[in-house]
């Protein structure tokens, strides 16, 4: 049976006087319940002026927590999670369109995220279902999902921002991105149009694994090696999260910073036939 251990923290950093980062995850109940519905992980970054960036992230995070928690026996993560991002944009939109001051113009945060003109709130949000021996990781924006394995770190995720779509199409380099005074531009999040395309892949999962998902106010600022280093540094997740915030805040601290870690202890290996699960001898 799978079976996982987590540790999760958010903090609004040195120098924000509130947080608008929200994270959420919603636990099986019961042992049927590891099989029926699993476990999901979900980090939303707001952004919004007048303190609506963190109303677009707590209305993210509830929305795909309540979904999830009704989900059908047996649906597959990999259809579900989509349309709960679809489910949590209408949320925001209707909720950005509803704000006296709508049409709001283009808001920012001081080292954060930058949305486009004529939306009053937006967010980023990243999702993580696990159940049986895989992972669905779903995201809009430019908040991460990493996996750690064997010592390696890699990103699941691919940045929404203008920087990130250059460096794809081999414009800039990886460093020349770090720098760019461009690179908080979103160009996919929650909240700024009707529909909007999640990112969704699967990836197995083994024994040992570790995974992260964590908003730009970690990723932004402390490096990949530097989280890899800090992610092998103890077995204890608790500690691991709180050097992982402190790390960002030794930089400065100018932004929100939220992070959850997910080990897989153990796993249950599967096979789909015609779209049932069986288990694996």
């Amino acid at each position: 049976m799978l079976d996982l251990e987590f540790a999760e923290l958010t903090d609004p950093g040195l120098s924000r006087d509130h947080n608008e980062d929200y994270i959420g995850h919603v636990l099986p109940a019961s042992p049927e319940q590891v099989h029926t519905q699993g476990w999901l992980f979900a980090v939303a970054d707001g952004v919004g002026g007048q303190e609506q960036g963190e109303v677009a992230s707590r209305l993210a995070i509830e929305t795909v927590l309540d979904g999830f928690r009704r989900i059908p026996k047996g649906i597959m993560h990999v259809s579900l999670l989509p349309r709960l991002v679809q489910e949590a944009n209408h949320v925001v939109v209707d909720q950005g369109n509803a704000s006296p001051n709508h049409p709001g113009a283009r808001y920012s945060d001081p080292g954060g995220a930058i949305i486009p003109g004529g939306t009053q709130m937006a967010s980023t949000l990243v999702l993580c279902a696990l159940r049986f021996d895989s992972a669905v990781v779903s995201h809009v924006g430019d908040s991460r999902c990493y996996l750690a394995r064997n010592g390696s770190l890699t990103s699941l995720t691919h940045d929404h921002t203008m920087v990130d779509e250059q460096v794809r199409l081999g414009l800039i380099s990886k460093s020349e991105a770090a720098t760019a005074v461009n690179r908080h531009i979103l160009t996919r999040c929650l909240g700024t149009e009707l529909f909007v395309a999640a990112d969704t892949i699967t990836v197995n999962i083994m024994p040992g694994d570790l995974l992260l998902l964590c908003s730009d106010g970690l990723h932004g600022y402390v490096s990949d090696a530097d989280i890899q280093k800090i992610l092998v540094s103890t077995p204890n997740l608790d500690h691991v999260a709180a050097s992982l915030l402190a790390a960002a805040n030794a930089t400065g601290g100018y932004d929100n910073v939220s992070l959850q870690l997910i080990r897989v202890r153990s796993v249950e290996r599967m096979g789909l036939y015609r779209g049932r699960p069986y288990r694996l001898l």
